[in-house]
């Protein structure tokens, strides 16, 4: 599946005790030496043993898009080298642009360290062990567990093969930084380079972000004098998105400081330095108020963090939560209702969810019922 030229490779969710994860975007490397997904010549796992001390070992599993982040969760367990989700795409333009392709099963992988064979046999009877517990809910499909010996110095160009220009909504396109694209008189360009903290904006998560950006933006909500938090930023593709579609300020915070090297020099390649400020850091900020906050995280942690990201917006201002699986959006509401948000918008993909609300203006309170609030399709 790697060398499928339909499908582009987004890293998954590097996990650690006692962290906020969040969805699409990787908090540790990708994957040994780049991004997963391209890969170079293979060795079956016998082999082990006998492979240099750059040699890696690929765990795949095929899954229904609903159950990669499960999925994703069991190979981070043992992936000391990163997980990537290969997400499918459709081509289009002949084949230099590509959208998501939800109809089709993901690729999610993690690498091993192949030097020690006990590891490596260890870290394979661990996932499939919890995988057969996963496949027994039977909840999405789940293919077997494939597994091969992968040279790191092979890495170095074929990785790039597998990121396409991607477009998002009426106007945004995510453009890897090597890929050629002549954009239209009302595209929105973000040229992103994947590092280790990449997110193309293939998850449903990413997506409903920007779809939600790009709406404000429509609204006119995102003007000169605009000013915006992007808390777990990443790559900064939010952040980006943010600053191109007209924001004046963005500050963008990870716990993570790759993701804060990775925003940094990603504005700069989108000449928005001095715009974006990319910091290491969560809330409270220490910069409020914010007249937008982007939240891409987990529903856990938002409503957990649901006063916290109030206390950040100005009256009136607008709240971007995603990350949310349609069976924790109640207890996500309800939260921010308790926090004394308005719900303005849900925007839904599958089985996530993105929330649009506001903090309620001096005159107005969290009681009265917005106009347009109702679900969107992202």
């Amino acid at each position: 599946m790697a060398d499928d030229p339909g499908r582009a490779v987004e890293p998954g969710r590097a996990v650690e005790p006692g962290r906020a994860v969040e969805p699409g975007r990787a908090v540790e490397s990708a994957g040994p030496g780049g991004p997963a997904g391209a890969v170079g010549p293979a060795r079956p796992i016998e082999s082990v043993g006998a492979v240099g001390p750059a040699a890696w070992l690929e765990l795949a599993v095929e899954a229904d898009q609903e159950a990669v982040e499960a999925v994703s969760e069991i190979l981070a367990r043992v992936a000391t080298g990163g997980t990537s989700v290969e997400s499918p795409v459709l081509s289009e333009a002949e084949g230099l642009a590509a959208r998501p392709d939800p109809s089709r099963p993901a690729v999610v992988r993690g690498y091993v360290p192949a030097r020690d064979e006990a590891t490596v046999r260890a870290a394979v009877s661990t996932v499939e062990i919890a995988l057969g517990h996963l496949r027994a809910f039977e909840l999405r499909p789940i293919g077997e567990l494939r597994t091969r010996i992968v040279d790191e110095a092979d890495w170095a160009s074929a990785w790039k093969a597998h990121f396409p220009v991607l477009h998002v909504g009426r106007r945004l396109v995510v453009r890897p930084t090597w890929r050629r694209y002549r954009p239209r008189l009302e595209d929105v360009v973000l040229a992103l380079d994947p590092g280790m903290a990449f997110g193309t904006g293939l998850h449903p998560t990413t997506r409903l972000c920007l779809l939600a950006l790009e709406g404000l933006a429509d609204a006119d909500l995102l003007r000169p004098g605009t000013t915006v938090l992007d808390l777990g930023s990443g790559s900064g593709i939010l952040a980006i998105a943010a600053a191109k579609l007209g924001a004046a300020r963005v500050l963008a915070l990870d716990v993570d400081p790759i993701a804060v090297e990775a925003t940094t020099a990603n504005a700069r390649r989108n000449r928005l330095a001095r715009r974006i400020e990319a910091r290491r850091g969560t809330l409270p900020s220490g910069a409020a108020p914010f007249d937008i906050v982007l939240a891409n995280l987990v529903a856990s942690i938002l409503v957990e963090l649901a006063p916290l990201l109030v206390a950040e917006l100005a009256p009136g201002g607008r709240l971007v939560a995603s990350g949310i699986v349609v069976e924790r959006a109640g207890e996500v509401e309800a939260a921010f209702a308790a926090a004394g948000l308005i719900l303005e918008r849900r925007l839904a993909e599958g089985d996530w969810l993105a929330l649009l609300a506001r903090r309620p203006g001096p005159t107005e309170s969290a009681e009265e019922s917005p106009p347009g609030a109702g679900t969107g399709s992202g």
